[in-house]
């Protein structure tokens, strides 16, 4: 802001001399000088840049004393202050100064809101779903956020902070096309299956969040990684399942199933075969669900013959 208030009286600045407009900084001897007649215009100018140098980038951004970003992730987003870090804090201060340290601390906990409390638990509890589940840091900000407007429009009141956040990531987790399955966020959570259904269609409606069914493509690249097949195997299963879209053999039935027995043709056809046993075990569905989707693929696109015998070759 003062950069921008010295330019503009620069700029309207006339030589008394000449009547030039046109005037030189000499940041060396702080002056500001006329650049038609050299009359000093000013003289001890403000330096108002930063006082250290860097002569490359990693000294630049070294010596910058620029907080970190603001972030939702945090219930102070990022920027209060802290007395101590834990107990063991209180023996790095003189003994005389321990008791005010002491009430310090005590009366910072106690001036905290309900709100931020609330977030504070919510948000370490997010944080470490997050890292379970291996998410990307764009589901872990759009968490936070729906789940701090949950609080604000009292969602929260009456259910459990785990299966408001359980809920959120489960639907973020959907709309950035990332999905988790609902046994996946059950199992890190520890948050019943049906609490969680139950809480999603409500903080859903209520917050007007609308999310489309999951596609069976979203689901390939993860679980193909998790059964080590090659990307030929991941580009393979999405193009049965496109063949499979255009026959209408997708339409009702589960994401994870039909994801599961495309990966496991497509491993087949590719030479990596894996056994439906193992390819249930990674997908959370059983044998028989595989087996089914499987008959309906092969049986529409023609390829059963096919399958079958590289499945007695490699045997």
């Amino acid at each position: 802001m003062l950069v921008d208030r010295a330019k503009k009286a620069k700029s309207t600045r006339v030589c008394p001399d000449c009547g030039s407009t046109s005037f030189e900084e000499d940041e060396s001897r702080a002056e500001l000088i006329c650049s038609k007649c050299g009359l000093v215009i000013e003289d001890s100018m403000i330096d108002l840049t930063q006082e250290w140098r860097a002569f490359d980038e990693e000294q630049k951004e070294d010596r910058a004393r620029a907080g970190a970003p603001l972030t939702p992730t945090k219930h102070d987003k990022g920027i209060t202050t802290e007395i101590g870090k834990g107990p063991g804090e209180l023996f790095k201060v003189p003994a005389k100064k321990r008791a005010q340290y002491y009430r310090l601390r005590k009366w910072q906990k106690r001036l905290v809101e309900s709100k931020d409390r609330n977030l504070s638990f919510a948000l370490s509890e997010l944080q470490r779903l997050v890292s379970y589940l291996g998410l990307p840091k764009s589901v872990h900000t759009e968490v936070a956020k729906l789940y701090e407007k949950a609080v604000d429009k009292g969602l929260v009141r009456g259910r459990s902070m785990e299966s408001v956040i359980a809920a959120l990531l489960y639907a973020v987790c959907r709309e950035h096309k990332t999905p988790r399955t609902l046994d996946e966020v059950t199992q890190a959570s520890g948050v019943d299956k049906r609490e969680i259904g139950r809480t999603y269609r409500y903080v859903c409606r209520e917050l007007g969040i609308r999310i489309l069914p999951s596609q069976p493509e979203d689901y390939i690249p993860r679980f193909a990684t998790m059964l080590g097949l090659s990307d030929e195997s991941q580009a393979k299963a999405i193009d049965i399942l496109e063949k499979a879209k255009s026959h209408d053999i997708t339409s009702g039935k589960g994401p994870t199933g039909i994801a599961a027995a495309a990966l496991y043709i497509a491993a087949v056809l590719n030479g990596e075969k894996r056994t439906q046993r193992e390819v249930a075990d990674v997908v959370g569905v059983t044998e028989v669900t595989i087996r089914n989707r499987y008959k309906e693929i092969v049986d529409k696109l023609g390829i059963e013959e096919e399958v079958e015998r590289k499945v007695r070759d490699e045997e």
